[in-house]
């Protein structure tokens, strides 16, 4: 467990220090930032035809109220965090890869949810938005974070005790061997000096 502990702890910093890099965020943090306000904008407009996207705001043009996805907003931290839960605990690649696969779209889809509730929300009223921004999604998304990683585990151990060997036979209990029944004294035995041969009749005297 400590072994975990601290590779969970390495692996996690690291991803953050490398998500802090300028060609990272240039490259793959923003342009997956803008590409989830389309998306959240796409889900919008189908309910909802005052809704569009702009780079990563997503706002209401008719109110022209908006909400900005930034940093801690757009999954990719609480994505970090499981990769280096997953990536820390002893298990096949095969299986760490459907980790990260199912996790990123159990993370992003709940995501998707957060963003556009706190787009309604701040449209209804500031002080719920703040709350739901502030502190109830971020604690959604964390124990989102901790299911998927459990069903993760779970679904590794089942995987594990399916492809054991099953253990070997166990030998055979040797024979029992049946001890003859005690006899009493004198029963069971034969008598080796009978003399069973014919004897002649004794004559009557006269």
């Amino acid at each position: 467990m400590l072994r975990f502990f601290l590779l969970f702890l390495s692996i996690q910093l690291s991803l953050f220090g490398l998500n802090m890099l300028n060609w990272v965020q240039q490259h793959i943090v923003l342009p997956w930032t803008a590409l989830l306000a389309k998306i959240c904008s796409g889900l919008v407009v189908w309910f909802d035809d005052t809704a569009t996207a702009q780079g990563k705001v997503l706002w209401n043009s008719a109110t022209g109220f908006g909400v900005s996805i930034e940093a801690g907003c757009n999954g990719i931290e609480a994505c970090i965090v499981l990769f280096a839960a997953i990536i820390a605990f002893p298990s096949s690649w095969r299986h760490k890869l459907v980790g990260f696969v199912v996790g990123f779209i159990a993370i992003q889809a709940l995501n998707v949810v957060r963003v556009i509730s706190l787009f309604y929300l701040g449209q209804w009223n500031m002080a719920v938005f703040n709350f739901a921004h502030e502190f109830l999604w971020q604690g959604l998304i964390m124990l989102d974070v901790l299911i998927v990683w459990l069903l993760w585990v779970r679904a590794g151990s089942k995987e594990r005790a399916a492809n054991e060997p099953p253990p070997p036979d166990e030998p055979p209990a040797p024979p029992v061997v049946q001890s003859a029944p005690r006899m009493g004294h004198g029963e069971g035995t034969v008598s080796h000096s009978l003399d069973l041969s014919p004897h002649a009749r004794p004559r009557p005297s006269v």
